[in-house]
């Protein structure tokens, strides 16, 4: 989930960032435009191609809308900057605002971006097929509580003692704990980040997705606000979220174009890793079900999933997470 290749860490800071509600500006041109500021999960990577095609294709300015797009200086900072009004939409994780909402944290997911899990089991070595060569092994996580329990429950539909694998924190360090061989594999690694870089490495790396291996599907990212805001801005909210759709899509329509926006607007990512990657990804940005608008997410694998993390000790109560956590109405041909 919190990206394992430290890119340095987190290099934007938050100094002077403030409340921003939507507002009115006045463009050179005289017309209206409402503001919006969004943070992100990480630092800008091939995840947030669809944002900036749509920057790039002016899908936002159609809109009337003018984004600034910030980073944080910590990952964990995206929701508690948002819960406190200092940014008006950010893009996290699901596990992270079922937590933040089981904590009191009024914030709902108002767009999925990515469908799927994009975190993964990876390892290096030789001979490594699955989770019961990780017999006697030990695995690198970030040390997050929920990275802890997918280790648990992959071990367990392995049919693995719980006691036969150990959990070794690396912190962001995953990688490289792997190239070291401190580790036999690595838990929290992105398959299409990470992954694809080991890949062009020609590192020769074994790479399973969580939902491959017992861990209940979840929306690795999703796009979240805080409640009074998207009551209160529905509008606006709307137009966002459709505009980043249309970026989305047509990042779909012409990766090569989709991933020029991006580097342009960030030249320290590689040209050739982040069109790799946008290739990877785009099957995750939309829902399997065509028939779904970008940012769909699924009650019943909200709540399945939600039930998981009650069950692994992850949250103090049972999460009504299809109900109360998610919000559909804004993504295009839905409404309130």
């Amino acid at each position: 989930m919190k990206r394992a290749l430290a890119l340095a860490a987190a290099v934007a800071a938050l100094v002077g960032l403030t409340a921003c509600g939507e507002k009115e500006e006045t463009t050179t041109a005289g017309a209206a435009t409402r503001s919006i500021t969004l943070m992100l999960d990480y630092l800008p990577n091939p995840d947030h191609v669809g944002l900036y095609a749509a920057l790039e294709n002016g899908d936002f300015a159609e809109a009337g809308i003018d984004v600034r797009v910030v980073t944080p200086s910590d990952p964990a900072a995206p929701l508690k900057l948002l819960q406190a009004g200092k940014v008006d939409l950010a893009i996290s994780y699901e596990p992270e605002l079922l937590i933040a909402r089981d904590k009191g944290a009024p914030l709902v997911s108002v767009a999925a971006i990515a469908q799927r899990p994009l975190t993964s089991l990876v390892s290096l070595k030789r001979g490594f097929r699955g989770p019961r060569d990780l017999r006697g092994g030990r695995v690198g996580t970030a040390g997050i509580p929920y990275q802890s329990a997918y280790l648990r429950t992959i071990v367990d539909a392995a049919g693995l003692p719980a006691d036969s694998v150990k959990e070794t924190s690396v912190g962001f360090n995953l990688v490289p704990a792997m190239l070291s061989r401190r580790v036999d594999a690595t838990l929290g690694a992105f398959w299409n980040v990470e992954g694809v870089q080991l890949q062009r490495e020609r590192r020769n790396p074994t790479i399973l997705r969580m939902d491959e291996l017992g861990v209940p599907t979840y929306n690795e990212l999703i796009l979240a606000g805080e409640k009074e805001f998207v009551g209160e801005q529905g509008d606006l909210v709307r137009a966002f979220v459709q505009a980043l759709g249309r970026g989305y899509a047509a990042a779909r329509a012409d990766p090569q174009a989709a991933t020029d926006a991006l580097v342009q607007a960030n030249p320290d990512l590689d040209a050739g890793f982040a069109l790799a990657s946008v290739r990877a990804s785009l099957p995750v940005f939309f829902p399997s079900d065509t028939s779904k608008p970008f940012g769909w997410q699924e009650p019943r694998d909200w709540d399945r999933y939600g039930a998981w993390m009650y069950e692994q000790r992850l949250l103090s109560e049972r999460p009504n997470a299809g109900a109360a956590a998610i919000t559909n109405e804004f993504l295009a041909g839905q409404s309130g």
